[in-house]
């Protein structure tokens, strides 16, 4: 099997036959993988291992050791350390926030600032369980954003994180009036039609109904920049998934 092939999916894998995590590099020490939205990180205590991308990898590995994690809507890169040596080396310097991470995410809205900061600090939400907020007393958490592009109803996004708290750029972009769209805690979770941006849409006679452009959190981690155990600067990107991508083509057609 060769570094870019998707990852084969366990046959008791069919809730989510559609998710196939593909490794975009992979060295000695660790693998890097664009991960699907939908899929977990790690195991929870309903799913099996195979149920998660650690899971497919230590199929396909043998080992897989966390270094890092991703929401499981969220898509994009993450890496996996090959030796535990690898492991330390990694974690160490998301600890130490010496890894660059930028996300790209389509947010609810026409985004008026061009550049900004967030600092704001996060904590559990006090009554909703699995929902985070913004707290005087929560973790600090800042997250700088750039505006790439601005849509009739949406607006295209870069993110760099200095800090990793749970839910991070959904909570701020939230409180900031700009929820991440196709967002079902923080936002709207209503998927992006056509129709809602494009005039005079007519439904196709063959269908019963639209086909979403996006059904899902619009949100990618896109790129990593780190050191490697030599001492060399590693930059890694993953590619937007075809359903993020398709979505923007449509926008920039119909709706500037």
């Amino acid at each position: 099997m060769s570094s870019t092939d998707p990852i084969p999916l366990s046959p008791t894998f069919n809730s989510h036959s559609f998710l196939k995590p593909e490794i975009i590099f992979e060295s000695p020490e660790i693998m890097a993988v664009n991960k699907p939205s939908g899929l977990l990180t790690l195991p929870d205590r309903f799913d099996g291992e195979l149920q998660s991308l650690r899971g497919l990898l230590m199929k396909y590995h043998g080992h897989a050791y966390t270094i890092h994690r991703l929401d499981r809507d969220t898509s994009g890169l993450i890496i996996f350390g090959k030796t535990l040596e690898a492991q330390q080396h990694y974690t160490k310097q998301f600890e130490e926030r010496k890894v660059e991470k930028t996300y790209l995410g389509l947010v609810m809205g026409r985004m008026e600032q061009e550049s900004g900061t967030l600092d704001q600090p996060i904590a559990e939400h006090p009554t909703v369980k699995g929902k985070m907020s913004v707290q005087r007393q929560g973790r600090h958490a800042v997250t700088h954003f750039t505006l790439l592009e601005t849509f009739s109803k949406y607006s295209l996004l870069s993110f760099r994180i200095e800090t990793g708290r749970t839910h991070q750029i959904r909570v701020h972009m939230h409180n900031a009036g700009h929820p991440i769209a196709c967002d079902p805690i923080y936002g709207n979770a209503a998927p992006i039609l056509l129709s809602a941006i494009k005039k005079n849409f007519n439904l196709a006679k063959s269908a019963e109904e639209e086909r979403p452009l996006l059904n899902r959190l619009a949100l990618h981690a896109w790129q990593l920049s780190l050191e490697d155990m030599q001492g060399n600067v590693l930059q890694l990107e993953a590619p937007l998934p075809k359903d993020m991508d398709a979505c923007l083509k449509q926008f920039r057609k119909w709706s500037k």
